[in-house]
């Protein structure tokens, strides 16, 4: 078999960037390689042409979901004007949606990876890459009048407490509750 042009090496090492972010945030970190190349539609084999390591991967699948949650902070800037109140409501309002519940695989990497992140230990890059895109997000939710680090744990709270009881009224009146009390603020 031929070797792939450096540029199909950059392209497929691209797809499984995305492919493992997804099912990182959709499955959590235990997810395989074998699972993980064959999402991307890679063999298990090209792995390790690809990556040091499946913590490399890691690392680099969390930096690329949270560099995913930046640009959509950006793009609703732009949507709304660059009037920050209500791109950041609009994030609120999408973020504690039916929609953003049951699809984590699109969805916040903050929610998404916590557990895992908690697990994972203190001395590893995606710790440090999930620690700062956490600060990031916490500092574009802060108003004048309220707190980011206290928005995004309520968002964070109604989220994962949504997810666990989806199926269920509770979920959604999680998901009202939250919203209303960060529209009330």
């Amino acid at each position: 078999m031929g070797r792939v042009s450096q540029a199909q090496a950059e392209e497929n090492r691209r797809r499984v960037v995305e492919t493992a972010s997804r099912l990182l945030r959709e499955r959590g970190t235990h997810v395989s390689v074998a699972d993980l190349m064959k999402a991307a539609g890679l063999t298990h084999g090209g792995f390790y042409k690809q990556f040091a390591s499946k913590e490399a991967l890691i690392d680099e699948a969390t930096a690329h979901a949270f560099g995913e949650l930046t640009r959509r902070h950006k793009d609703g800037l732009e949507q709304h004007g660059g009037r920050r109140a209500a791109a950041q409501q609009a994030l609120i309002d999408t973020y504690l949606s039916p929609e953003h519940r049951d699809s984590p695989a699109d969805g916040c990497p903050v929610a998404a990876l916590a557990t895992d992140m908690a697990r994972g230990g203190e001395d590893h890059e995606a710790r440090r890459i999930y620690t700062e895109g956490v600060g990031d997000f916490a500092e574009w939710l802060t108003t004048e009048d309220q707190d980011g680090i206290t928005r995004l744990c309520i968002m964070f709270g109604a989220l994962v407490l949504a997810r666990a009881t989806s199926g269920s009224p509770l979920s959604e009146e999680i998901l009202t509750t939250a919203r209303a009390a960060l529209a009330a603020g």
